[in-house]
């Protein structure tokens, strides 16, 4: 698929996305943008060909949209608002399933079952093997006082800690170059 046909996709999810509440300081735009960049290096890194990462890109796109209703359960919301919108798209049924697929991997704890769903699930939580973890970090923790997800800083570090212990990447790119930078940020907590 052409660039432009993706930038078309893209702009519709980001028109979006610009009504978001503002409470959401880390599922935010950038988020997505941060999402859909990753998940397209991660797909090189991986050897996935350019339908595919299209295709990915996508997902990734819309793999949040949900959150312009609910919090909780945001996935499914996010395939609705996807299947909404994918009658402007030219694609198969089996593409529309595989995104749908993409999309519902995200949810947390993360159980993907192919490449792709583990290459956007890696995407999706990048940030945590990078440099800028605290700042990123620091924002989801803006967002889980903001909607009550923690009473706080206390409960939110207990939290992030346990969340930081559990994880793992699912991709081989992802283990090798965010892996040892997510152990040097959890150590930090620590």
């Amino acid at each position: 698929m052409p660039e432009s046909e993706f930038d078309k996709i893209l702009n519709l999810a980001l028109k979006k996305l610009e009504g978001l509440d503002p409470k959401l300081t880390y599922h935010c735009i950038d988020h997505t943008i941060d999402v859909i960049k990753h998940s397209s290096r991660i797909a090189h890194d991986e050897g996935v060909n350019n339908r595919e990462i299209f295709l990915l890109k996508i997902a990734a796109a819309y793999h949040d949209t949900g959150f312009l209703f609910k919090y909780d359960g945001h996935e499914e919301k996010s395939c609705e608002i996807f299947l909404e919108d994918c009658g402007r798209l030219n694609l198969k049924a089996a593409d529309k399933d595989l995104i749908l697929g993409l999309i519902r991997a995200t949810k947390v704890p993360q159980l993907p079952k192919t490449l792709l769903q583990r290459i956007i699930c890696d995407a999706d939580l990048d940030y945590l093997g990078r440099i800028d973890f605290t700042e990123i970090a620091n924002r989801l923790k803006t967002e889980f006082l903001n909607y009550s997800i923690v009473p706080d800083e206390t409960r939110w570090h207990e939290l992030q800690l346990k969340f930081l212990e559990g994880h793992h990447y699912h991709t081989n790119s992802s283990r090798l170059i965010r892996e040892p930078v997510k152990k040097a940020n959890l150590k930090g907590i620590r």
